[in-house]
């Protein structure tokens, strides 16, 4: 058997033997085209090499995960430096110590600090932790966040709900991103019942008429906990979180992925009075809040500590605003020189810009986003979504804006969805959270 008959059988077995060929949903293969890589090799920067030793610009960064570049050498000597003297205790360690002061140091609301290994880890046990604190059942969570947890209390409120029970589903409320009036209509329904009101303070929408404040003196006024799910915009907006941009504080917060440039830690952080509920140093019944062996894996934290250095004495949170302002351009200057506008759609901030594949009408389209991905690809470009980093320069949005005029034109040639999916290569790419395969 040859080396790439070897790579391609390995691949086969992956498929074989992990559910969904991946072991993140949005990773799987019902959510690229069929000529996407089949498994990546290797990374650097903003460039990552499959299996054929074929390299693609990296515009979606590990789920925004690598803030930094792939194998930033930086935080790997960090991380090498801090194996050479084990990895794990049975004890806790005096790095754990040192990331928790430059946490509560960096974010504002943060009194007290908790790390996880995961985004959904934190998340919910700041869920967990308001049930306690207020001794209340129901969770309010907003509509417009795509996803806030692995967890039963959050997919239980999906459409890919199998295996939950509905008790627990009712649990879990919704309510609308700038809609305080949905969110008091909540509170009136469930009175002295809602434990926490849950959310991305920034994602894709703006908050209007100071939304975000008067859900904060809402929550107060009922005992309610307010929880920002910070595992996305944490360190990409600001260096204290999307909370210190805005300037609304709330009372418990969870962050991840960006944290330590796609090694796995994250944190809950928020005010003591809630926070040590989790600890031994109160009088009060105790939660069991998080616990993991691997908790405590001391290169996760070296990580950590060098990743916020990086951005720290490089100013990166200008760079990344920045690069993800020339990235929108170069995206819209592409349409633009085509005429291709009405296919392509750029929103949000561009720290984390969003992207729309419309169709001949300026809706949304499946369709065309899966031959949208499915020729970018075929021209080195991954692209499913964009998350700006560190390593993007001005040569990847240059590569990027001449792949796309390619791509736009083929748009304007074939002009509706129906032509245009007559040379799909696959399956049209599906939403993860659906009933059904």
């Amino acid at each position: 058997m040859n080396n790439q008959n070897k790579r391609y059988h390995y691949v086969e077995r992956l498929n074989a033997l992990v559910p969904g060929g991946a072991h993140t949903y949005s990773k799987g293969n019902d959510q690229f085209a069929a000529n996407a890589p089949k498994a990546i090799v290797k990374g650097k920067g903003c460039t990552v090499w499959d299996v054929d030793d074929k390299p693609y610009t990296d515009f979606a960064m590990s789920l925004g995960s690598v803030l930094l570049g792939h194998a930033h050498a930086p935080v790997l000597e960090a991380v090498r430096k801090e194996l050479l003297k084990g990895s794990n205790f049975c004890r806790p360690s005096i790095i754990e110590g040192q990331l928790a002061e430059k946490i509560c140091e960096i974010i504002p609301s943060a009194e007290m600090v908790k790390f996880g290994k995961h985004g959904s880890d934190v998340v919910t046990a700041a869920v967990k932790l308001s049930r306690a604190y207020t001794g209340r059942k129901y969770v309010a969570r907003c509509s417009a966040d795509p996803f806030n947890a692995v967890h039963d209390w959050f997919i239980s409120s999906t459409e890919m709900n199998a295996g939950i029970p509905e008790e627990v589903s009712n649990l879990t409320l919704k309510f609308k991103y700038n809609d305080l009036i949905g969110c008091q209509q909540l509170v009136d329904k469930y009175p002295d019942q809602i434990a926490c009101f849950i959310l991305e303070p920034l994602s894709f929408l703006q908050p209007e008429n100071g939304f975000l404040e008067a859900l904060k003196e809402l929550c107060e006024a009922n005992s309610i906990v307010l929880i920002f799910d910070e595992v996305v915009s944490g360190f990409r907006f600001d260096l204290g979180g999307a909370q210190n941009y805005l300037g609304v504080f709330p009372h418990l917060s969870a962050f991840g992925k960006g944290m330590a440039n796609g090694f796995s830690i994250s944190a809950l952080v928020g005010k003591a009075d809630i926070l040590k509920l989790a600890g031994l140093d109160h009088a009060d019944e105790r939660v069991f809040v998080l616990s993991s062996t691997h908790g405590g894996e001391t290169h996760s934290y070296a990580a950590a500590l060098a990743c916020i250095d990086e951005i720290e004495k490089n100013n990166l949170i200008d760079y990344f605003w920045e690069i993800g302002a020339h990235i929108i351009a170069g995206i819209n200057n592409a349409a633009k020189k085509v005429g291709a506008e009405r296919y392509v759609k750029t929103f949000g901030y561009s720290v984390k810009p969003g992207l729309a594949i419309c169709d001949e009408n300026g809706c949304a389209s499946p369709i065309m986003r899966t031959f949208f991905i499915q020729e970018t690809i075929r021209r080195g470009i991954l692209i499913p979504y964009i998350v700006p980093g560190f390593s993007h320069k001005k040569e990847h949005v240059d590569q990027l804006e001449e792949v796309l005029v390619e791509v736009l034109t083929l748009f304007t040639k074939y002009g509706d969805a129906k032509s245009i999916g007559r040379y799909l290569n696959s399956d049209v790419i599906k939403p993860v959270f659906r009933k059904f395969n």
